[in-house]
């Protein structure tokens, strides 16, 4: 069992996709997300981020109800978002902010003993000079998924893609950065789609070990710098595709932690974790090993041959 510290702010997010649509707000977040997993793969898992008074007492109980140790800061609002997802089921979508909590400014003494450590910012809360102080007490690989960092508050209160000025400095302290098709082409100004290879091979190139490119349906792609592994998707009808990459980073460290050296294993871990996700709406997920080993083993069929 490993111990996972992600630095990101929960948020409570109100989601309208063409299946569904949430009654309220309800816990959801990169980091969160992929503690919330995490611990249902049998890890002990921290979160570190801040929290608006309205929302902090239901958050401790979600956490305390989850297994989720808790290390919330009280901010001046609760972060949110309004999602809506577009009729074509392509996943494509528009973020509207609903509330935005502040940057993540506590290290919590646990990172010194942490296996990794995940950051996973939801705007903008992660910043480089708090990178630094988690490097300064703690050895543990860190794994960037970027997305929080790749977003700017537009006209409207409406969410636009941009590249962080501090990435270049980001990207070689990271053992692992792991982007959607969306973020990638942001990073590197590669199509992601048509060309995911180059794509994965330029993120690498920012200076991480590992970079993984996910693309929905069409999989994901991982280098290392040696060699480039494709991972199939987990063909499943997806009710609700938020969090689908924070838990394919979930399942992806949970498979590295236990074999570093089988990058194909971790990636069809991390696509076995994402396809249960997404199945579901908001925070209950019924993610669980055994179901996540299965899904694993019908991917890893697929695995080329040397």
């Amino acid at each position: 069992m490993a111990l996972i510290i992600a630095f990101g702010n929960p948020v409570y997010d109100e989601i309208i996709t063409p299946s569904v649509a949430t009654a309220g707000r309800v816990l959801s977040g990169c980091s969160t997300n992929g503690c919330l997993a995490l611990t249902r793969l049998g890890h002990r898992s921290a979160l570190v981020g801040n929290i608006g008074p309205d929302y902090h007492q239901r958050f401790l109980a979600d956490m305390r109800r989850y297994g989720v140790t808790p290390y919330a800061e009280v901010s001046a609002q609760t972060g949110g978002f309004r999602l809506i997802y577009d009729a074509a089921g392509s996943g494509n979508r528009t973020l509207d902010v609903l509330g935005c909590a502040g940057p993540v400014a506590h290290v919590p003494d646990l990172c010194a003993v942490a296996d990794a450590i995940i950051i996973g910012p939801i705007l903008q809360e992660t910043p480089l000079v708090l990178i630094e102080r988690i490097m300064a007490v703690s050895a543990a690989p860190l794994l960037l998924d970027p997305q929080g960092l790749l977003r700017e508050l537009g006209p409207g209160e409406r969410i636009a893609h941009t590249l962080h000025p501090d990435m270049r400095r980001i990207a070689p302290l990271c053992q692992v950065i792991k982007a959607n098709e969306v973020e990638a082409q942001v990073l590197t100004g590669v199509p992601s789609r048509r060309s995911p290879g180059e794509a994965a091979r330029r993120l690498r190139e920012l200076g991480c070990r590992i970079a993984i490119v996910t693309l929905a349906e069409l999989g994901s792609v991982i280098d290392d710098g040696m060699r480039q592994y494709h991972i199939p998707a987990y063909a499943t009808d997806a009710c609700d595709p938020t969090g689908a990459g924070d838990t394919y980073m979930a399942g992806f460290v949970h498979a590295y932690l236990d074999n570093p050296d089988d990058l194909y294993a971790a990636g069809c871990t991390g696509a076995a974790t994402a396809s249960i996700w997404i199945e579901h709406t908001g925070p209950d997920a019924p993610i669980c090993p055994n179901e996540v080993d299965r899904r694993t083993a019908l991917l890893l069929c697929r695995r080329p041959q040397l």
